[in-house]
């Protein structure tokens, strides 16, 4: 590859020196690195390796590639990016093409100018991360990368310095903090669209965790292997006790034999009734996105959040999958009677079974009935049945095979609490008593920095219902007669030690947990307040500061003063800072050169520089040319050039000061 020829480099302007490039590099792979995993396996490679060809050009002095070479290269990563996604727009192929776009990019970028243009195509870079995640963390790494494209700006305004570096970040972090107010008026002001931005889905990765409409041996003690927030919860009041925190899920009706599955009717709000026997307790849900419609809330739930159902097994179901984290607000009574006047239809549903399946738990279930008066003795039976025989709460249970409930009752009695709501739910129907299993979660944890509960998967439990005459559903829950300090302490106190060690990590170590409750209120202080910001809040926060009602006319009325003002305000402080600042003498001198000149007839114009100035006035006035190039000249190198000595500028405003014209 040939050297640069040095008429070409003038030809083509200053050129971006290593430091220049080097800067430029690293901050683009700052605010791009994020979509390393993201993007098609060959994006980064290919990236990295573009951007190391372009530092090695600027560290060997090589000139750039021609621009006839680069378009094979672009129309080939145009096409392996359609390929990719079979498609050139939406989140992913466009990040794509983006990232790509950049770093071709880099080999036709000489000069500052081009490079400034990169920059801020870097701002939208950053843009781009949060259409993948919204996290606090997210948004600390991005502020980051906004520092370092800013000091890049500087340092191409500056130069680059190595002793600079320290003074060019501070100044980027002070640019970045002064328009910190700017930012927080807009974000307050501006008026909010309902859902997510540019209708874009952002963190679909929360499909593949959380509860399931169907429940299958396994099912649950693979989702207590993890730690990842299911939601957050905030009372009005004091929060129930542990034991009574049931979060009521998908409820499930039907067994094939070893799968309960249930599908939310449509019935409407009319063919559900309860009779309420406590004081029905408010709190806020903070749901985390699943990728389902279903929507957590105390067991039971009497209300429901706008644009969702509430089905007659008091499921609460959204009408769309959650795919962004939602806010709603709830009531639930914990003390009730629910449904006591239940149709035929739905206790002959709660009361099927699969034909010829599990006939050691049918003839346990026959002789429950026989030896009982009532259903509630059945259910008393059952229950003394997990509390007096062998039974063992565990994540690791063996495998079952076709008969699953038997094998669990009679051979194995090791399981997770979708093994005991499973048979328990089987003996009951098998025993005439209406019966179907809850799924959800149990427990939560306190914050007590900002008092609220989080809710993990690790929590997600199952647990059954059975009808009772005047009592209509009643929550039974097999596992604590088997395990009470799973409902009283949580999972993690109810396994044995060994499996109890699998569920906690490092994070949970009790001289990291003031960083973790930190960590989390900081979190959860951010979903609240950014990303909770939906109109309803900001409604709400306008009505506290006195714009009750507002229109989006209003808010736009008020958001153009109030930033008038701000911007003026700035521009206000900076044109005193301006004035108030030393004056440059250079400066100085030569603006009384100018006025002199003027009074004898030559004002200078604007588009004129001042050599040029200075040979029209010496034509016209011949015996003073000589001081008149003595200053100009003088000035230029002062102003322009290298020279920078004080004795140089006291001896032009001499030379100004000889000078009678």
């Amino acid at each position: 590859m040939a050297r640069i020829q040095p008429a070409t480099a003038i030809a083509a302007g200053p050129a971006l020196s290593l430091p220049d490039v080097s800067w430029l590099l690293v901050s683009l792979a700052l605010v791009a690195a994020p979509h390393a995993l993201r993007l098609p396996l060959w994006i980064a490679p290919l990236a990295a390796a573009l951007a190391f060809w372009r530092w090695h050009i600027a560290h060997r002095g090589l000139a750039l590639p021609r621009k006839l070479a680069l378009v094979p290269l672009v129309v080939a990563v145009t096409a392996s990016v359609y390929l990719s996604h079979g498609d050139l727009l939406g989140r992913d192929a466009g990040v794509s093409l983006l990232v790509m776009m950049l770093a071709l990019k880099l080999l036709e970028t000489t000069r500052p100018r081009d490079a400034m243009l990169m920059l801020l195509f870097g701002y939208f870079l950053v843009i781009t991360n949060f259409l993948y995640s919204e996290s606090v963390s997210t948004a600390l790494y991005m502020l980051l990368g906004v520092v370092a494209i800013t000091a890049t700006m500087i340092n191409f305004h500056h130069g680059p310095s190595p002793a600079a570096l320290r003074n060019t970040l501070r100044i980027a972090l002070l640019l970045v903090a002064q328009a910190a107010p700017l930012m927080l008026v807009l974000f307050i002001l501006f008026p909010r669209v309902q859902g997510p931005l540019w209708g874009v889905q952002y963190d679909k990765s929360g499909g593949s965790t959380g509860l399931s409409d169907t429940m299958a041996p396994g099912s649950m003690s693979q989702l207590s292997l993890s730690r990842a927030t299911a939601f957050r919860a905030k009372f009005e009041t004091a929060p129930p006790a542990q034991y009574a925190l049931y979060w009521r899920g998908p409820v499930l009706w039907d067994f094939d034999g070893r799968t309960w599955s249930g599908n939310a009717r449509q019935e409407s709000v009319a063919d559900r009734s309860y009779v309420a026997k406590s004081v029905p307790l408010r709190y806020a849900v903070t749901l985390e996105p699943h990728g389902k419609t279903s929507m957590l809330a105390l067991d039971l739930p009497i209300e429901r959040p706008r644009d969702s159902k509430l089905t007659p097994d008091f499921q609460i179901i959204a009408s769309a999958p959650v795919t962004t984290r939602m806010r709603y607000e709830m009531a639930s009574v914990l003390d009730y009677h629910a449904n006591v006047d239940a149709s035929d239809d739905e206790l002959r549903r709660a009361l099927r079974l699969p034909d010829n399946s599990n006939p050691r738990a049918r003839a346990l279930a026959k002789t429950l009935r026989s030896d009982s008066d009532s259903d509630r003795d059945i259910v008393d039976a059952a229950l003394a049945l997990f509390r007096q025989q062998p039974f063992f709460y565990t994540l690791s249970p063996p495998l079952l095979g076709a008969q699953a409930v038997d094998e669990f009752l009679f051979d194995k009695r090791r399981g997770f609490c979708e093994h005991y709501a499973s048979s328990f739910t089987f003996l009951m129907r098998a025993a005439g008593v209406p019966a179907r299993v809850v799924t959800g979660y149990q427990g939560g944890e306190i914050n007590p920095l900002d008092d609220y509960m989080v809710v993990r998967q690790a929590d997600a439990h199952a647990w059954a219902e059975v009808w009772l005459l005047d009592r209509g559903w009643v929550r039974i829950d097999p596992t604590a007669a088997v395990a009470p300090s799973r409902v009283e302490q949580g999972v993690t106190a109810a396994l044995p030690a060994e499996e109890a060690f699998v569920l906690a990590n490092f994070s949970e170590q009790n001289w990291l947990r003031p960083a973790r409750l930190t960590w989390d209120a900081a979190a959860n202080s951010w979903n609240q307040w950014v990303l909770g910001y939906d109109p309803s809040r900001q409604l709400q926060v306008l009505s506290n500061i006195g714009l009750r009602g507002a229109s989006w006319r209003t808010m736009a009325v008020v958001l153009i003063v109030v930033v008038s003002i701000i911007v003026l305000a700035m521009a206000a402080m900076l044109l005193r800072q301006h004035r108030a600042a030393p004056r440059d003498p250079v400066v100085s001198a030569y603006r009384t050169f100018c006025a002199k000149l003027a009074k004898g007839g030559f004002s200078r114009q604007p588009a004129e520089g001042p050599r040029d100035f200075a040979a029209r006035v010496a034509e016209a006035k011949p015996e003073h040319a000589a001081a008149i190039a003595a200053i100009s000249r003088l000035y230029i190198d002062l102003r322009y050039g290298v020279l920078a000595e004080r004795a140089a500028a006291e001896r032009l405003a001499r030379l100004v000061k000889q000078l009678k014209i």
